[in-house]
C-alpha cells in the first residue's frame, strides 16, 4: 500500500523548491501546498479548472510560452517558474485589462478590505493605468429578495455562474449577449426569481468583487470575530461560520473546508438566520402578564406560572406550537414533553420560514 501511495506522488521544482504532490494535482495546487502564492481570480477550489482571466501564468521549462496553471496538470521532473520579471509584466498587462472597466473607488466600495481583486493587484504591485477606466454605468438590480447586483462591479470571471450550474445544478444565471456586452446575467433579462434561483447565495459567496452583495448589513465591513455553528433549521448539520460586529450578526457564510455541505447552504442557512436574530422585535426575555400588562419577568417566575398554569390540564386539552427556528434538539424535547408528559401527540410546527 505504501509502496502504491508512493507510485502516485509527482516531484516537480517550483521557483526552486522541491515539492510533491498527487497524480493529476494542476501546477497551481502544487504551488499552494508548497506556500507559493500565484495570483488568480477565475479559479476557485470547488470549480473546474477555467483558465479564464489568465493570472495564474507560469513559465514552464522545456515548454514554449505561458500556461495557466489552473488548468495545467504537473508531470514528473516539471520545472515551473510563477514570478519571473517577464511573468510579473505580462500579468500587469492582463490585470490593467480585467479593471478597464471597473470603478476605481474601493474606498467608498461595500467590498472594501474583502475584495479579492484589491489582493490581487497588492500582489501585482500595479500602480500606473496605461488604460483609461471605461464605466459600464449599468443600474443595481435590486430584483432578488436577499442580494444586490451591480455589474458595474463585474470582472467577468464567471464563478457565479459556474457555481451555479456546477454545484447547485440550478443554471438560474448564464453568460448573456456577446463581445463588450457580455454580462452574467439571466434569460432574456427577466427577474432572477423567474429564473429558477433559490436565493442559495452561493453566487454571492464565490463572487470576488463587490457586483453581488447581499443587501443585510451590506456595508457593514469585515467582521470583528467568526464563530462556526450548525444550522438549527434542519437535520442535515450544514456548518455555518457567523460573523459578528459589536456583538452583531453581520453575515453568514457556509465554509468550504468542512461537511457535510462543503461552502453551501439554503436560502434559509444563508440568509435566514442574522435577520432574525437581530430583529429588534424579537424578546429577550420572559414577559408574564399582571394587572393586564405584560411586564418582564425572570426565568424562574415565567416556567414557574407556566407549571402552575399547566397543571391540570392532560390529553387533548393540550397543544404545542413549537418554532422552525429553534434547534433540532429544543424540537425534540418539545414533542418529548408533549407526548411524555402531557400525553398528547397535539404538536405542530411551522418549517415553512
Amino acid at each position: 500500500m505504501v509502496e502504491n501511495e508512493q507510485n502516485n506522488k509527482i516531484s516537480l521544482l517550483i521557483d526552486g523548491k522541491q515539492v510533491s504532490v498527487d497524480s493529476g494535482a494542476t501546477v497551481l495546487e502544487a504551488a499552494r501546498e508548497a506556500g507559493i502564492y500565484i495570483p488568480t481570480l477565475c479559479y476557485h477550489h470547488s470549480l473546474k479548472p477555467y483558465g479564464g482571466c489568465r493570472l495564474c501564468i507560469v513559465e514552464i521549462e522545456g515548454l514554449r510560452g505561458f500556461h495557466s496553471s489552473c488548468t495545467t496538470p504537473v508531470l514528473e521532473g516539471m520545472i515551473v517558474r510563477t514570478n519571473t520579471e517577464q511573468l510579473q509584466e505580462l500579468r500587469k498587462g492582463i490585470f490593467e485589462l480585467i479593471v478597464a472597466e471597473h470603478p476605481m473607488a474601493c474606498l467608498t466600495c461595500a467590498k472594501n478590505q474583502r475584495c479579492e481583486l484589491q489582493s490581487v493587484a497588492a500582489h501585482i504591485g500595479l500602480q500606473d493605468f496605461t488604460i483609461t477606466s471605461q464605466g459600464r454605468n449599468l443600474p443595481i438590480l435590486t430584483d432578488s429578495p436577499f442580494f444586490d447586483r451591480d455589474y458595474n462591479l463585474c470582472i467577468l470571471c464567471g464563478r457565479c455562474v459556474r457555481v451555479c450550474q456546477e454545484i447547485r445544478g440550478v443554471g438560474a444565471i448564464a453568460w448573456t449577449y456577446r463581445g463588450s456586452q457580455t454580462l452574467p446575467g439571466t434569460a432574456f433579462n427577466r427577474p432572477i426569481l423567474d429564473s429558477g434561483c433559490q436565493s442559495c447565495g452561493a453566487c454571492v459567496d464565490i463572487c470576488p468583487t463587490g457586483a453581488l452583495m447581499e443587501r443585510a448589513n451590506k456595508r457593514a465591513g469585515p467582521g470583528e470575530k467568526v464563530v462556526r455553528t450548525t444550522c438549527p433549521y434542519c437535520g442535515v448539520g450544514c456548518q455555518l461560520d457567523i460573523e459578528t460586529k459589536d456583538n452583531k450578526i453581520i453575515r453568514v457564510v457556509a465554509p468550504a473546508d468542512i461537511a457535510p455541505n462543503h461552502g453551501q447552504a439554503c436560502v434559509k442557512g444563508r440568509f435566514g438566520i442574522a435577520e432574525f436574530v437581530n430583529s429588534p422585535d424579537r424578546l429577550k426575555t420572559p414577559l408574564i402578564r399582571k394587572g393586564g400588562k405584560l411586564v418582564e419577568a425572570s426565568w424562574d417566575e415565567a416556567l414557574q406560572l407556566v407549571a402552575n398554569k399547566l397543571d391540570g390540564y392532560r390529553g387533548d386539552q393540550f397543544a404545542c406550537i413549537s418554532s422552525a427556528r429553534a434547534t433540532n434538539e429544543d424540537n425534540y424535547i418539545a414533542q418529548k414533553f408533549t407526548r411524555v408528559v402531557m400525553h398528547t401527540n397535539n404538536i405542530d410546527h411551522c418549517a415553512r420560514v
